[in-house]
């Protein structure tokens, strides 16, 4: 558990991500944020025309994708911002990054 903290100078911990944790940072950060928020229109999309359709189970099915792919969006984002690329730097400029914050 102590390796999976990084002390930095101005004696914050940075948590480090394990290794499933990284594997599939290193896999979304390769997705387009724009695909997530694509499948949450279709998903709409395909609720809706259900829903005209009379098919009210499948709607219902399909309408509630939209909120998981745009979280999915929202993950995708913050590991490009903050995820895997952090990880990258070296400890002093991990510590000297949560001294100007």
């Amino acid at each position: 558990m102590a390796n999976d903290l990084l002390s930095t100078p101005a004696g914050q911990d940075v948590h480090r991500e394990g290794p499933l944790a990284r594997g599939i940072e290193h896999k979304t950060a390769n997705i387009p944020s724009d695909v997530f928020l694509w499948a949450a229109l279709g998903s709409m999309g395909v609720s809706a025309v259900l829903k005209c359709l009379g098919k009210k189970h499948d709607a219902l099915f399909f309408g509630q994708w939209t909120a998981p792919f745009l979280l999915l969006g929202v993950y995708n984002k913050v590991v490009k911002v903050a995820g895997h690329d952090q990880e990258d730097k070296g400890e002093n400029e991990i510590g000297a990054d949560l001294g100007r914050m």
